[in-house]
């Protein structure tokens, strides 16, 4: 029997579960070489839970002599945030968030360590580059590394709360710990690692920053149906007068998040071909 020809919808969601995937992928071996090959190299601390992780196996190692799989507690740890996840984000997000955990703690105990450099200052700069590439890769893919992120993704899908800058003050908290037990040198080189990281996340990934959108048209329901269907996000019309024609005109205004401009720009577009868009 022959096979119906897949649609062009059904085409596109295969894609975009293909790049998805991909993209966990490559976030994830991004992390663990991270880890294998920069943090570990000078005894640094990332942030959220896979800096909890490191500080364990640390504490491990320090006073009992073992370390723990990475994976073991890695896993471990999550538990609570990925409930956080199915709980309130979505379950799609959630498990290639949970694929990108498993599969970049696996990675980390299997890889084999290869240290780049044992400069501090520069793994400390470049090791939160690569962290602060990884996290943005995944959020690109709908999806998180995993640990305070989910915190962090809650606040800002439920609040629209840029929660970043709260995080690394939560990790400066668990970093005093750090410093304590294993020298503050590390501790301090670790905050300049995180805040890095996070200048990453803020510079390549604008979903939570937001634009604002003036819009003269002379379909401005159609308009303000449109960036509803869009964005979820409401508007305002004004009316006035177009100098140029002597003409009453309406201007739509909204406030989007900066990667749903493309897409409520073209959609608009398609309605009235003479809106003008600021």
């Amino acid at each position: 029997m022959a096979h119906k020809p897949l649609s062009a919808r059904q085409k596109k969601v295969i894609w975009k579960e293909v790049k998805t995937t991909v993209m966990i992928v490559l976030a994830a071996l991004i992390l663990a070489f991270n880890v294998k090959s920069l943090v570990r190299a000078r005894d640094l601390f990332p942030g959220g839970i896979t800096g909890v992780t490191v500080l364990i196996q640390g504490i491990c190692e320090k006073y009992w002599s073992f370390v723990p799989p990475y994976t073991l507690v890695n896993l471990t740890l999550n538990a609570i945030p990925v409930y956080i996840g199915f709980r309130y984000i979505g379950k799609r997000f959630t498990f290639y968030s949970v694929l990108l955990i498993v599969l970049s703690s696996i990675l980390t105990d299997a890889m084999p360590s290869i240290p780049i450099t044992y400069d501090i200052l520069l793994i400390s700069i470049f090791g939160g580059m690569l962290s602060g590439v990884a996290t943005s890769i995944c959020l690109s893919a709908e999806a998180t590394s995993g640990g305070l992120d989910f915190v962090s993704i809650f606040l800002s899908e439920k609040y629209g709360i840029d929660a970043w800058n709260y995080i690394l003050m939560v990790n400066a908290v668990i970093l005093l710990v750090a410093g304590y037990m294993f020298g503050w040198a590390q501790a301090l080189y670790s905050i300049i690692f995180q805040f890095t990281s996070i200048q990453v996340i803020h510079a390549s990934y604008k979903r939570y920053h937001k634009n604002t959108l003036l819009i003269i048209t002379d379909k401005p329901s159609e308009v303000a149906f449109i960036i509803d269907a869009c964005t979820k996000h409401s508007s305002t019309t004004f009316s006035g007068i177009g100098t140029y024609e002597s003409k009453t005109r309406n201007m739509v205004y909204s406030v989007v998040a900066s990667d749903e401009v493309k897409r409520v720009v073209r959609e608009i577009h398609r309605t009235d071909s003479n809106a003008f868009i600021n």
